[in-house]
């Protein structure tokens, strides 16, 4: 409910609208080319029912003093032709207004949409572990989609229809007023009936916008995560939680439906009674053939005025819906745009070589408030040495790289690289300087190339194969349907974890960098796979800093330095051999993986 209060109180916040005209502001000349059309068409609408009175009062009776076509008829076929070529304007008039706002508005889509999504390419990475990715796709297509109907079917086309309807009224005043205010006697209540209609819509409308989004979250979500729902024997439970939220969209829609069902058939009544009324008054006070061929004109072109008025009456509050909905549309899309929780890039230190030391300084980081998952972090890698990083699950492992590479801002202490702030760096360089292997290999929809790549035309295949020979999954992909062009499908479908794990070390050694990281690297593998990796990992490390978590303490007794994380502390460090020595935290995890396993043995 406060979300609906809050939502219809900015409805009209002019700030929002003008922000909104701010992308319109490269399109100027569309807009004003929009708004000369509108008043054209505006001035042409009063045109014809004029032309058609005057053929009535004038030339039925045949007494028009001079015309281009002489003989019978000829004044009939002057107007007539006047009225096709009025026609054909007025046609090409409309379709170059419609045109030109619906172009005007996919211009500042288009625009938006780029400036959306280069936000949230540079939103921290805690506004992904808060926000559903359904939610920002809505964001990104749905509501910026809306933004696109202020300028199609909301603001423009409302300004077009308010001028054509002051422009036919003026014209009406003008032949007569009194006529006039008695054909606007019914329209109070179309006004009523408008204000009504409006606002039950809108109501219906904001429904729909948030059950399009909870849609788009929930399949989303659920198709991602389908092998478990089908795993577990969710899906009838699954499916009934998807059958509320459609009927809630259903509902809503319904709603609407309903008030538009309501509110036409009131403004036809409305119009009937107003015809009504005019050929009452019109006629009542005829007493000569005369007065009546005079007042037959004024009635036809008064019936064809007031199908003017209704025609955009009829439209009209759905257009302001339309345009507040743009407008709450806008609301949530400058809301993305506003959002200050992304990485700051202030760095302009740009190094083409880095030597790989890295250093933590006292570091506390939480993702939520004050949680602290990191506490007083302190450890100084030296370049070209290997760190080992152990705990339990939820030791706060992951967070120390993801804290290197600046994923997340630490909250206190300061992490260096080479002596240096991390914060110093200019922020592309030193991602171009770490590589990450994650415990989730995530590929795109493209090619092993692509994916190995990523789309970097400065990667030749040569150096593709070498590093695929290196790690031992040459032989792999050649045996594939086209070899390095073969198609991997979305997040790597049609591959094993251990292969998709195996393109991710291809991906880390094409890009040559001065800092490793392999998060969990070989806990996806089986014994031969993991083998082929360790010999890879060995050729990779040397002479180059490298930082391995894994829960196989087999994969880093060689390592220079080892890390015991316990609840987000630093319990234990030194060497394999030290950590042995003291019989702590470090041994007990020795003693289960390797000491039970030669007992079996």
């Amino acid at each position: 409910m406060t979300a609906t209060v809050n939502a219809k109180r900015k409805i009209f916040d002019f700030s929002l609208l003008r922000r909104v005209f701010h992308f319109a502001a490269p399109y100027k000349n569309k807009f004003y080319s929009s708004l000369l059309l509108a008043v054209v068409l505006a001035v042409i609408a009063p045109v014809r029912p004029f032309l058609i009175q005057l053929t009535i009062n004038d030339g039925i009776k045949n007494n028009s003093a001079s015309h281009i076509i002489s003989g019978p008829g000829g004044f009939i076929i002057e107007i007539t032709i006047i009225q096709i070529i009025l026609l054909l304007l007025e046609t090409g008039f409309r379709f170059l207004f419609t045109y030109s706002t619906a172009s005007l508005g996919q211009s500042v889509v288009k625009d938006m949409r780029i400036s959306t999504y280069n936000k949230i390419l540079h939103l921290n990475l805690s506004q992904y572990d808060k926000t559903p990715i359904g939610t920002l796709t809505t964001r990104t297509i749905n509501d910026i989609e809306s933004i696109n109907d202020i300028f199609s079917d909301g603001l423009i086309p409302i300004i077009a229809d308010l001028l054509a309807i002051f422009s036919v009224l003026t014209y009406m005043f003008y032949v007569d007023w009194k006529l006039t205010l008695v054909c606007l006697a019914p329209f109070p209540f179309l006004i009523m009936a408008t204000y009504y209609f409006k606002e039950s819509v809108n109501k219906s409308f904001i429904r729909v916008r948030n059950a399009v989004a909870n849609l788009n979250a929930f399949v989303q979500e659920h198709i991602t995560g389908m092998a478990v729902v089908q795993a577990f024997a969710a899906e009838k439970k699954e499916f009934e939680k998807f059958n509320r939220i459609n009927k809630e969209h259903r509902n809503a829609n319904i709603k609407a439906i309903f008030a538009y069902s309501v509110f036409f058939p009131i403004v036809e009544l409305v119009m009937a009674l107003s015809i009504g009324l005019l050929v009452w008054w019109a006629a009542k006070d005829v007493v000569s053939a005369a007065q009546a061929e005079q007042v037959a004109g004024v009635i036809t072109a008064f019936i064809l005025c007031l199908n003017l008025l209704f025609r955009p009456l009829r439209v009209i509050a759905d257009k302001f819906n339309v345009l507040q909905m743009g407008m709450i549309a806008s609301e949530r899309v400058f809301k993305v745009l506003d959002n200050a929780d992304t990485t700051i890039n202030e760095g302009n230190i740009k190094k083409e070589h880095l030597k790989g030391k890295v250093e933590f300084e006292k570091v506390w980081f939480a993702y939520e408030g004050e949680q602290y998952v990191l506490k007083n972090i302190n450890f100084v890698l030296e370049a070209g040495q290997t760190l080992a990083i152990v705990g339990h699950t939820g030791s706060g492992k992951t967070s120390i790289i993801s804290l290197l590479n600046r994923l997340y801002q630490i909250n206190k202490g300061n992490i260096k690289v080479d002596d240096i702030k991390i914060e110093d760096f200019n922020l592309d360089d030193l991602r171009a300087k770490i590589a990450v292997v994650l415990q989730d290999v995530f590929l795109f929809n493209g090619s092993v190339k692509d994916n190995v790549t990523l789309r970097n035309p400065g990667i030749s295949d040569e150096e593709v194969i070498r590093a695929s020979k290196m790690i031992g999954i040459h032989e792999f992909i050649m045996q594939l349907p086209g070899g390095y062009n073969y198609n991997v499908m979305e997040r790597g479908a049609t591959l094993s974890l251990g292969q998709r794990q195996l393109l991710s070390f291809v991906r880390a050694l094409l890009y040559n960098p001065a800092i490793l990281i392999l998060d969990e690297a070989t806990s996806s593998v089986d014994t031969e796979s993991e083998a082929l990796i360790q010999q890879a990992i060995e050729k990779l490390i040397a002479n180059r800093t490298s930082i391995v978590i894994a829960h196989r303490l087999s994969t880093i007794r060689k390592a220079d330095k080892i890390i015991v994380l316990d609840k987000g502390e630093i319990k234990e460090m030194g060497s394999h051999q030290e950590l042995l020595q003291k019989h702590g935290f470090y041994y007990q995890l020795h003693k289960m993986q390797f000491e039970e396993q030669e007992n079996l043995t």
